[in-house]
């Protein structure tokens, strides 16, 4: 099962070779066919030319450059219509997700059979390092809200880095979030629609280059748009949506 992975990257010329090098020897470890896919979501510096560069080294590395509309969500559904794998993950480039930990959800994947591989950095084995205490005070209240909402168990929906089979994406058209409030539909989609799904513990290790693209007081709002769309569908839609 080919494995891509899509990683939407604005400005990241400081970051984003460390996180594909790290990307391709945790994979080049063991066989896992792939395909690193990295959205140039209209960077202003020279993150253009650094993916010129990477993608000439590796051969599982390709770039596209998002025009426009820009944003997160723009970003990453902008490389959810251009991969070419059977699975796709979604990763920050600035290396806040474990590449090691995306080898533990695609096995998870294969060999219990899912459709999802959601991560959670607040169970048993997982962890967080440096993370600013105000988001992470703010990440706890949106996840407790989101839990309520929507009656699920899972305590990390706004967790960025997960795993999809190519038909959870094709099952959650058309996404609508333009920004990060992209990281609660997807999870909370395929969860409504009956895709099964797994957790399983991830770390998250703040960046070490560049200034975070999430502006909590821009977000909430969006965020609360989706939640209720998501529960709309839930609770008011007969399960006209279900795929499975």
């Amino acid at each position: 099962m080919k494995l891509s992975v899509v990683i939407p990257a604005y400005n990241e010329e400081e970051s984003i070779t460390e996180t594909i090098d790290q990307i391709e020897e945790a994979l080049g470890k063991i066989n896992i066919p792939h395909e690193l896919l990295v959205v140039n979501d209209n960077s202003k510096d020279s993150t253009l030319q650094v993916l010129e560069q990477l993608a000439a080294k590796y051969p599982s590395v390709h770039y596209v450059t998002n025009l426009g509309p820009n944003g997160f969500g723009y970003a990453v559904r902008y490389g959810l219509e251009r991969f070419t794998g059977d699975c796709v993950a979604v990763m920050m480039a600035d290396l806040s997700d474990s590449p090691y930990d995306l080898i533990r959800y695609y096995t998870t994947m294969v060999e219990g059979n899912y459709d999802c591989v959601f991560g959670s950095r607040f169970i048993k084995g997982g962890k967080v390092i440096d993370y600013p205490w105000l988001k992470k005070i703010i990440n706890r209240i949106a996840n407790l809200i989101i839990r309520m909402f929507m009656g699920i168990k899972y305590n990390d929906t706004t967790n960025a880095f997960k795993l999809y089979k190519r038909e959870v994406i094709d099952g959650v058209k058309p996404i609508l979030s333009p920004h990060f409030n992209l990281t609660i539909e997807l999870p909370l989609k395929a969860i409504i629609r009956g895709f099964t799904y797994t957790v399983i513990p991830n770390s998250w290790t703040n960046r070490k280059y560049g200034v975070s693209k999430l502006k909590i007081k821009e977000m909430g709002s969006r965020y609360f748009f989706i939640l209720m769309y998501c529960f709309i569908e839930k609770y008011f839609s007969r399960g006209d949506f279900k795929i499975k």
